[in-house]
């Protein structure tokens, strides 16, 4: 097939004349080729999970596909008019949820866009589940981006999902078959895909950290879900994904808690006398004011609270 050839043809010329140093898709088509000794030619479908494989990689990714949910389906209302499918892939690159139009779910089955195909790179070649998990970042793959020829009739936007501790826990991707896809609805589809992605894990973090206080960090302000998990002595216990990157710190790396003004780089009290009055002070913040009720919370006297604050020691 003339397609096929072309195909191969492209991607051995750009292997051959040292392409993988200059561009990421080539970099991914030479590990396809190298690395996992894929044929672009191969006319085989993607693999997929028997159902108790599947099963079991949905009971694993349960809690993510429970935080999902909601995300997943927001996501589709604004991509499935183009003709679109919303997969969520595990970090093995097996869709383990999906939402797609019952009209387009014979051609999206067809092309293994469905629960429990595999998807990784070692198994595909350059896709955008299996380039997105391999590289740890948002990929877009246009058609003729993809490595094997018969996967090139596809566009498709991925960006990974990170669990507490920074490391790939998935993938939310959206693929497309049509060929009038052009680049201002890709970049319009690939901000959702990085939004609702970011949405996920700071969800999934969340969840990690019951009981504890949710801080958005100021380098949120652009989307990238930099939260943290701050304990009741005002100790930084966890730092999602986007808060590692703001940080510095790599995915897995050992943070050591820190005061969370020393993380949002807040002057403190100095000294245990200007740390007690600020703790009195809240006190009396949270008692709106009323002494009394202020001196009972802490379990000391008015007379001992009125000496300790002073003027501020007024009764409302």
């Amino acid at each position: 097939m003339r397609v096929k050839g072309d195909h191969l043809n492209k991607i051995e010329t750009a292997l051959s004349s040292g392409g993988a140093a200059k561009s990421s898709v080539v970099a991914s088509w030479s590990r396809s080729a190298r690395l996992h000794g894929l044929d672009p030619t191969t006319r085989r479908k993607p693999e997929r999970l028997d159902q108790a494989a599947l099963a079991e990689a949905r009971s694993r990714a349960g809690q993510m596909i429970q935080l999902a949910n909601p995300v997943l389906d927001e996501l589709f209302r604004a991509v499935g008019g183009m003709g679109a499918c919303v997969l969520l892939a595990d970090e093995a690159g097996v869709p383990v949820d999906r939402r797609g139009t019952r009209a387009d779910d014979v051609v999206f089955d067809d092309w293994g866009l469905w629960l429990g195909a595999i998807w990784s790179e070692e198994m595909e070649g350059t896709n955008g589940i299996g380039t997105c998990i391999a590289e740890g970042r948002p990929v877009m793959i246009k058609r003729d981006q993809h490595f094997l020829a018969r996967n090139t009739g596809l566009s498709c936007i991925a960006s990974p999902i990170h669990d507490s501790s920074g490391r790939v826990a998935g993938v939310l991707d959206v693929s497309s078959a049509r060929a009038d896809l052009n680049d201002g609805f890709s970049r319009l589809i690939a901000h959702s895909v990085s939004d609702a992605a970011r949405r996920i894990e700071v969800e999934l973090f969340r969840a990690a950290h019951p009981g504890e206080r949710i801080v958005l960090l100021p380098q949120s302000a652009n989307g990238s879900g930099a939260v943290v998990a701050v304990d009741r002595d005002d100790i930084v216990v966890g730092l999602s994904h986007g808060a590692r990157l703001a940080l510095g710190l790599n995915a897995g790396q050992k943070f050591a808690p820190k005061p969370l003004a020393d993380i949002l780089g807040h002057s403190e009290p100095d000294g245990f006398e200007d740390a007690e009055r600020a703790v009195l002070l809240r006190a009396m913040a949270r008692a709106d004011g009323n002494v009394s009720a202020a001196a009972r919370a802490l379990g000391v006297s008015r007379a001992t609270l009125h000496r300790k604050l002073g003027p501020r020691a007024e009764e409302s």
